[in-house]
């Protein structure tokens, strides 16, 4: 025994010194960091203030007239939801104190959630913590290593990482094309057990929308349940109530998910669906069952801002039409949605046309990989119910100067 104990003492393995550990850490960051920046492609976080009419200031420094924003409908800063918000939070504090299912489910709730349900055409919905957590919460509730997943190519990253945790085997067929994806679930189906069929209502770095009609019948014919992400869809298409309604595919899309971050102005995600998979949801997704409930501000907020949807007609198609206006104006395809995407190429051409519409006073932002593809950076122009008029016919007259357009 004490021979065995010297043994170990005199194999002593070296443990590095924290000091080392967080030496390793650090050139480990440094170097990844230093490769981006080589690319073009490091990100940075500036303090941003917002206000009314999309304007907003950057660190402090002159007032922007923000064409980037996802508020489509200028409803973050709309008095009546700004004011819905304080009052939730006055009647039940700042916080929910807990996850939904011990006490974080506070009254507000049901009615947001009986809100979503009547707007998208469901029996109930559910309501997560953000659009992300709801991808990773409802597929791999849905689906596991013995089902099958058919995605378009260019779905979300949250759907990638819902499709990961899922564990299931997945197929991408081509951007919005319903016969490749028919080829793949005739090659694939019959060998699994349960199969999603996932696409992106519209998709937020080209603006164009799903064929979901097409793609509800073909999943109907085979036996696949079609989800769609509408997080750039509810509040802007289809009278506001999202890509479903606007291609005609009702009764076709069993699984709507959302977010009430954009178009509604507040914070959140959800599953519109039928109440037995709701139920589901509520039971066994894990993003929903272990994440604290959202503030009551921003429930509050959300409710107030879909009722404004349902109202407001012209607010609703609003966007679209400044959108169409913008590229007409310059020689760009006619966009459906309130995104009209400019692609540049390189990075370094996109941040470079960003940086000189900053100097005209917008904020436009440069999208680059990996959220695009390679030589496909580009500026995403994205337009509000709360843009004016002179602000676009502005935009417009800079954007000719500087020899954008078609």
């Amino acid at each position: 025994m004490l021979k065995s104990t010297s043994m170990q003492q005199n194999t002593k393995v070296a443990v590095p010194s924290p000091a080392t550990l967080s030496d390793s850490l650090s050139d480990f960051a440094l170097s990844k960091l230093a490769a981006l920046e080589a690319k073009n492609q490091r990100r940075t976080l500036v303090d941003t203030a917002r206000s009314q009419a999309m304007t907003l200031s950057v660190d402090g420094g002159a007032p922007l007239v923000s064409f980037t924003d996802n508020d489509y409908l200028g409803l973050s800063t709309h008095p009546d939801v700004v004011e819905a918000a304080k009052n939730a939070a006055d009647a039940y504090g700042a916080g929910s104190g807990a996850s939904r299912l011990v006490t974080g489910n506070h009254p507000l709730y049901r009615a947001l959630e009986d809100k979503i349900a009547a707007i998208k055409g469901s029996e109930d919905a559910a309501v997560f913590g953000s659009g992300y957590l709801a991808n990773v919460g409802i597929i791999p509730t849905l689906v596991g290593k013995d089902d099958l997943i058919i995605a378009d190519e260019l779905v979300h990253t949250c759907i990638h990482a819902g499709i990961q945790l899922s564990r299931a085997t997945v197929k991408f067929f081509r951007h919005n094309d319903v016969g490749h994806a028919a080829e793949l679930l005739a090659q694939h189906r019959a060998a699994h057990g349960r199969c999603l069929l996932v696409v992106d209502g519209v998709y937020s770095m080209d603006g164009d929308i799903a064929p979901l009609k097409a793609l509800g019948l073909l999943a109907q014919d085979h036996d696949a349940w079609l989800m769609n992400d509408d997080a750039h869809a509810l509040g802007t298409i289809g009278g506001g109530r999202g890509s479903m309604h606007a291609t005609g595919a009702e009764g076709l899309v069993p699984l709507q998910m959302g977010t009430l971050s954009k178009a509604v102005g507040s914070y959140g995600g959800y599953l519109a669906a039928s109440k037995p998979v709701i139920d589901l949801i509520k039971t066994r997704a894990r993003s929903f069952i272990y994440t604290t409930g959202l503030p009551p501000a921003a429930v509050g907020a959300s409710l107030k801002a879909l009722e404004l949807i349902e109202s407001d007609a012209a607010m609703v198609a609003r966007p679209v039409k400044l959108a169409q206006t913008f590229a007409q104006a310059l020689g760009l395809p006619a966009p459906e949605t309130p995104i009209v995407p400019l692609v540049i190429g390189t990075e370094t051409d996109a941040l470079k046309a960003s940086v000189e519409l900053a100097t005209e006073g917008f904020k436009v932002i440069a999208f680059r990989p990996p959220t695009v593809p390679e030589g496909t950076s580009r500026l995403r122009f994205s337009f509000s119910a709360s843009h004016r008029d002179e602000d676009v016919a502005r935009l417009i007259e800079v954007c000719r100067k500087m020899g954008l357009g078609g």
